[in-house]
């Protein structure tokens, strides 16, 4: 953990140090377009006097330089607060990785994690590319661009500094106000569109067979239209700002003008600086035109960094110690009771259990009685009350790496990813060779191709699965209803070929099976059979 804390300061130093280089050179860019405007325009009123050709080579060589070097130093902004961007993008998804592990199997949830995952980490890194970045480099160059002007004109540098102000401030405050409820609104409907379309893929087969599909699309279809209405109103709030900044530019360009011929009538200002006192604030105004959509942006991805900054900061799931596991591997559950983060009543309560080592106990009862939280708690995934010990040492106080280690778990919902059967046998030991590979398929009583690819049945997903805690080698497996799904005959089958893999291993057998243990071919194997009912 130490290491992982320091390399994430050092990553977070490196990103700022890169952020702050990213300003400094979108400064400089826009100083340089702003440099380029000025001296073309004292370049054509200066040329137009035909004076001798070496009178206008600083001019023409400044010119050719800030021409170059706006291009150079746009490259190398987009370069660095890209990479500064990247840096961060990469800091942020390890963290929010590192606390989902703690956090999903609670029950975060598969819409919000693939919100926190896809939309949340991103949102947090365009708030900096294109929120803050351009804020800071604007500040920096429009306070160049008023130097230069007060030094041309002083009157028509007043004037750029209130037209700036009213396009770089102004503006992006009315875009902050207006946008504000509609990016909440926004990120809300953004949240809901992703739950039920996360809900729809995954019961699609059941809402086509029960004909509830059309009702289903006709909703996501009415969440999809609050979604677009929710980004026209941004929309129309960045076009109000956008608007603004432009009139802003207008009329700084009008009052620059009508400041600067009068001046240059009365000889306080040179004629050949007219140009330069006019196109000064055009080239200035480049500094701000998008900070309207980067107040917004910055709205936007403020929604994304509040989600993720909650869900980083919410309280670990379960208790750790930092005891050492027992030397036995058995099992003893006292009185247990659990509950789920966020239910309103125990999903499991006065439950007992024990299983020594090497044995083979088979928990079952009705759908809804606890045996999956049974195995939540085993894996410490979910809190509890009352007592359970690993060889003798209490969950709570060993850390859930260490349980985790020892106890495997086969969930029936064990998911099978798009990549050979191989591969995802190798998640469990990233490192085991093609042989050991091959050696637990065979053991698993999986006879397939490694190199194939999903789909597969649903009895071969549980092979998988087995094949995954057999290559980790857990002393302890935990078989979370490995028959669900499946019809009785290949139920039977898969579930001996599973016991039979197991060999000595200590296992805890969670099923739905009907059967009593004299008469059902699997329950017969077992050592012991308990029933769980559902708390009252």
């Amino acid at each position: 953990m130490a290491v992982r804390t320091g390399r994430a300061a050092g990553a977070g130093a490196g990103v700022r140090g890169r952020t702050a280089a990213g300003a400094v050179l979108g400064a400089a860019a826009l100083a340089c377009g702003i440099g380029l405007m000025a001296t073309s325009g004292y370049l054509i009123s200066r040329a137009a006097e035909r004076p001798p050709v070496l009178y206008l080579m600083v001019a023409i060589v400044s010119v050719r330089a800030f021409g170059m070097g706006r291009g150079v130093l746009r490259y190398a902004e987009r370069l660095v607060s890209h990479d500064a961007a990247l840096r961060l993008l990469e800091r942020t998804r390890v963290r929010v990785y590192d606390r989902l592990v703690d956090l999903a199997p609670g029950g975060l949830g598969a819409a919000r994690t693939l919100g926190l995952v896809v939309t949340s980490a991103d949102g947090v890194a365009e708030r900096w590319v294109r929120g803050r970045i351009p804020f800071a480099s604007a500040a920096l160059a429009g306070a160049a661009a008023v130097a230069l002007e007060w030094w041309v004109l002083p009157p028509a540098g007043g004037v750029l500094l209130a037209g700036l102000l009213a396009g770089g401030v102004v503006a992006p405050l009315l875009t902050w106000a207006a946008t504000g409820r509609a990016a909440e609104r926004a990120a809300e409907a953004r949240d809901r569109m992703t739950a039920l379309t996360v809900d729809t893929l995954h019961g699609l087969p059941e809402l086509v067979a029960c004909g509830a599909a059309p009702a289903r699309l006709a909703e996501l279809a009415d969440r999809d239209a609050a979604l677009d209405d929710a980004a026209r109103r941004a929309a129309g709030s960045l076009g109000l700002g956008s608007a603004l900044t432009a009139l802003s530019c207008g009329a700084t360009v009008a009052g620059a003008l009508a400041l600067a011929v009068p001046a240059a009538r009365s000889g306080e200002l040179a004629p050949v600086l007219v140009a330069v006192a006019v196109l000064t604030p055009l080239a200035a105004f480049e500094a701000v035109t998008s900070l309207a959509a980067a107040a917004r942006q910055f709205l936007e991805s403020r929604e994304s960094d509040r989600l993720l900054g909650a869900v980083l900061a919410a309280p670990p799931p379960v208790a750790e110690g930092g005891a050492e596991p027992g030397e036995g591997i058995g099992i003893s559950v006292r009185g247990l009771r659990a509950r789920w983060p966020g239910a309103d009543r125990d999903a499991l309560a006065g439950f007992d259990l024990e299983v020594p080592p090497g044995r083979k106990v088979a928990v079952f009862g009705e759908s809804g009685a606890g045996k999956s939280t049974l195995a939540a708690v085993l894996t410490r995934f979910v809190e509890y009350e009352g007592s359970v010990t690993l060889g003798g040492v209490e969950l709570r106080d060993m850390a859930g790496d260490d349980i985790r280690r020892i106890i495997g778990l086969c969930a029936q919902d064990a998911h099978v990813f798009a990549t050979t059967v191989a591969e995802n046998i190798r998640l469990a030991r990233p490192g085991a060779s093609d042989a050991e590979v091959a050696a637990v398929m065979l053991r698993a009583g999986l006879d397939l191709d490694p190199s194939r690819r999903p789909p597969v049945s649903g009895g071969e997903r549980q092979r998988i699965a087995l094949a995954r805690a057999l290559l980790a080698g857990f002393p302890v497996l935990i078989l979370d209803e490995p028959d669900a799904h499946l019809d009785p005959a290949t139920a039977d089958r898969v579930l001996a070929d599973l016991l039979r893999a197991a060999g000595d291993r200590t296992v805890l057998l969670i099923t739905h099976r009907p059967g009593v243990p004299g008469a059902d071919p699997v329950l017969r194997e077992m050592d012991e059979v308990l029933t769980v009912t559902a708390p009252t």
